[in-house]
């Protein structure tokens, strides 16, 4: 016998058919009533399909951090400032659509936007494709491609987006963890895939000819292509998928002018902050790992190794939540910022020491550390953001009785608050992925060396250090989370 809860779901799923069988108009994660009956089957959906064109997204975005690294192989001459731009101009553009992307979602709805988000990611795919099979394509091109493949980001802002409306608080961090961390695998995928993918003809005449490379003076055949190719196939996946599979939730629905207000809050700036100091740092050292491999251990072959730092971050990501969930996520990234800036203390060494046997196992050493205490990072700091703007609305409205209709509205008031926030936060970090390969490029070429740039990084995790201390982890913090 169906309980009043499922009577009322499939009258508000009967009303949602009459204008879009994809809509639902009503949703209540945090009755746990409706979420085992209802609830997490959908979310759980969703979800999975969130995190196929996620990856996909940071596939694309991320494919010029390896492709970079090949271009003079095949004959093109860029400097080292060049190539450093060729990696950081996606994160640039890629952070500036986090913040359209972000507030996309309460505006046409998550199924929606994710089938347009994902739509986006064939320009600068098939573009790549075609533009490394000519000797002639002058740099210009090259950066317009590499700013279009901004759009591979927007993905995170809008998919983070959508999800967290999906669960109830006390499942959000692993939801989001998971979420995040399918995305994130995908900076790992396209520098591990690419010199497997590149290293053949997968698509026969199709796919075009070959480059001639030279290689530490071994002349092979290179599909350049191919890094590019490979991914729409899986595109028109993700596309059919999405149609299908997703949904848009209702009570996610908000317009801009309602959205814009929640940016005037500190505590979007106090995360956007510490946020950069975690993911920032993860895909800024994923974008540049390989270039910075190649100008300092010029003998080693970066693309051997560079995969490993961005695999072991995403796969930690979901760790860093459900940490968080446990204990809090202030007291973990507290503990994080500490453990990135011990590491990164060591990457600088070894880089100033990097003619010393062993240098570069030690170097790589640290930067596996750096991208595990990165990964734990996001997962934490993403956990505290619901938290902090469910406290904040509820504070607003004091003597709340939980389980009310107001104490619900308020609840479903925060939810919309933080999903902004999340698309700004992430907008703000994503930064990272421009300012950390631009930083090496600048240093080395003012300097020779990419320690000043090191050295800045790590002042900054001292303030991240302080900020989380003083606003979310003290005893008297303004929010304890």
């Amino acid at each position: 016998m169906p309980t009043m809860i499922q009577d009322k779901e499939i009258e508000f799923q009967g009303e949602a058919n009459a204008t879009s069988p994809y809509t639902i108009e009503h949703w209540e994660p945090e009755n746990e009533e409706f979420w085992q009956s209802t609830g997490k089957k959908i979310a759980i959906r969703n979800l999975i399909f969130s995190i196929f064109v996620e990856f996909l997204g940071f596939s694309v975005w991320q494919v010029w951090s390896a492709v970079a690294a090949q271009l003079p192989n095949i004959g093109y001459a860029f400097n080292v400032n060049q190539l450093f731009w060729l990696a950081a101009l996606p994160g640039l553009s890629g952070a500036t659509l986090r913040i359209p992307y972000g507030l996309a979602v309460s505006m046409f709805g998550g199924r929606n936007w994710t089938l347009v988000s994902a739509a986006l990611l064939l320009i600068p795919a098939t573009g790549l494709a075609f533009a490394v099979q000519s000797p002639e394509t002058p740099y210009w091109v090259f950066l317009g491609l590499a700013f279009v493949a901004g759009f591979g980001g927007g993905n995170f802002a809008s998919s983070m987006a959508n999800i967290q409306f999906f669960y109830p608080q006390k499942r959000k961090g692993l939801a989001l963890g998971l979420n995040a961390a399918g995305g994130n695998i995908g900076v790992s995928v396209v520098q591990f895939i690419v010199p497997l993918v590149i290293a053949g003809s997968l698509f026969g005449s199709f796919g075009g000819g070959p480059q001639v490379a030279h290689i530490k003076g071994v002349q092979k055949v290179l599909y350049l292509q191919n890094a590019a190719l490979i991914w729409i196939p899986l595109i028109l996946l993700g596309l059919i998928t999405s149609w299908f599979f997703m949904n848009n939730l209702r009570v996610a629905k908000a317009s801009l002018k309602e959205q814009l207000p929640i940016l005037k809050n500190k505590h979007n700036w106090i995360m956007s902050w510490l946020y950069l100091g975690t993911f920032g740092s993860f895909i800024g050292y994923s974008a540049g790992f390989p270039l910075l491999i190649r100008s300092q251990f010029p003998g080693v072959n970066p693309l051997q190794y560079a995969f490993l730092g961005p695999l072991v971050g995403s796969i930690i990501r979901p760790v860093g939540g459900w940490l968080a969930d446990k204990m809090g996520g202030a007291k973990v990234t507290l503990w994080n910022f500490l453990g990135m800036s011990a590491a990164l203390s060591g990457v600088i060494y070894f880089v100033a020491h990097k003619t010393d046997p062993g240098a570069f196992t030690g170097f790589f050493a640290m930067f596996l550390v750096l991208f595990v205490g990165a990964g734990i990072g996001n997962g934490a700091t993403f956990r505290m953001i619901p938290i902090i703007f469910r406290t904040l609305r509820l504070r607003s409205q004091p003597g709340l009785k939980e389980g009310s209709p107001v104490y619900q509205a308020a609840v479903r008031l925060a939810n919309k608050e933080s999903s902004t926030i999340i698309g700004f936060v992430s907008a703000m970090a994503a930064y990272g992925a421009f300012f950390v390969p631009k930083s090496y490029g600048t240093a080395i070429a003012l300097t020779g060396s990419p320690v000043p740039a090191l050295a800045t990084f790590l002042a900054f995790y001292a303030t991240c250090l302080y900020i989380t201390w003083f606003y979310y982890a003290r005893k008297t913090a303004d929010i304890p989370c």
